[in-house]
């Protein structure tokens, strides 16, 4: 059942209802879902509606097109402040935040991955930390991803901005299962939920987001700052630009 409050002509998040679990869906496939400050903005008012109601017992958070994610949306991006916010929200959420991959995450996206409780990705899915090769870092997204990933790994893709595939990103910790049909791993975890009590998943989430939550009050004032500075600065301008251009920057040797 689509939710009535919302317009689904002009939404860029989808929602949908089923026996105690709401799907959020990332509907801008025109930009692949990139973070676009109107999108941040709608996520986070489902969410909000997510935790008010008592008959929710989990979010599903997925996408349309090819890519959940292509990260923030360059020609509307977030304020990292709101960023921040986002993450934090799906962190805090008394409620399991499941996403369901069935395509491409890069970047910013992938901060939203981090901060879901549990990952499922389909194996044919793609991941990049391409913050780098436009001139700034992954500094708000690191609040969920360095609690949570092998930070070997993480330091290499942060890095170098490869690509990697769905088993390996299972293997650093960024996803939790892939399979060749998302749907088919999801279902026994769906079951799972709907089996729990209400107070017992939000108890138990809070075990294992504590430490994130942490990080969040520690270190979010100073990566919001980085992430401004750096996405103000003459490299990344140049890097922005030649990313829209479809262009190498001018550092590229």
């Amino acid at each position: 059942m689509t939710d009535p409050a919302l317009d689904p002509a002009t939404a860029l998040v989808a929602v949908a209802h089923h026996r105690g679990i709401v799907t959020l869906t990332l509907d801008s496939p025109a930009n692949r879902n990139a973070l676009s400050a109107a999108l941040v903005a709608e996520l986070a008012e489902g969410l909000t509606r997510c935790g008010k109601d008592r008959d929710v017992r989990a979010v599903v958070l997925t996408h349309t097109g090819n890519t959940f994610s292509a990260g923030a949306d360059l020609r509307d991006p977030p304020h990292p402040d709101a960023l921040v916010d986002l993450m934090r929200q799906i962190v805090a959420l008394r409620k399991p935040v499941l996403a369901r991959v069935t395509g491409h995450v890069r970047a910013g996206g992938l901060g939203l991955l981090g901060a879901c409780d549990i990952a499922v990705a389909s194996t044919d899915a793609t991941f990049a930390f391409t913050e780098v090769r436009i001139g700034v870092a992954p500094a708000v997204i690191s609040l969920p991803l360095l609690p949570r990933t092998d930070p070997r790994a993480l330091a290499r893709y942060y890095l170098t901005g490869e690509r990697f595939d769905a088993p390996e990103a299972a293997r650093i910790g960024l996803v939790t299962a892939t399979g060749d049909d998302v749907d088919e791993v999801l279902a026994p975890m769906l079951d799972g939920l709907r089996r729990a009590s209400p107070q017992g998943l939000a108890e138990t989430k809070q075990l294992f987001t504590a430490r994130v939550l942490e990080t969040f009050d520690r270190d979010a004032a100073d990566l919001t700052a980085l992430s401004a500075r750096l996405f103000s600065s003459p490299q990344a301008r140049e890097g922005m630009t030649a990313f829209l251009e479809r262009r190498d920057p001018a550092w590229v040797v």
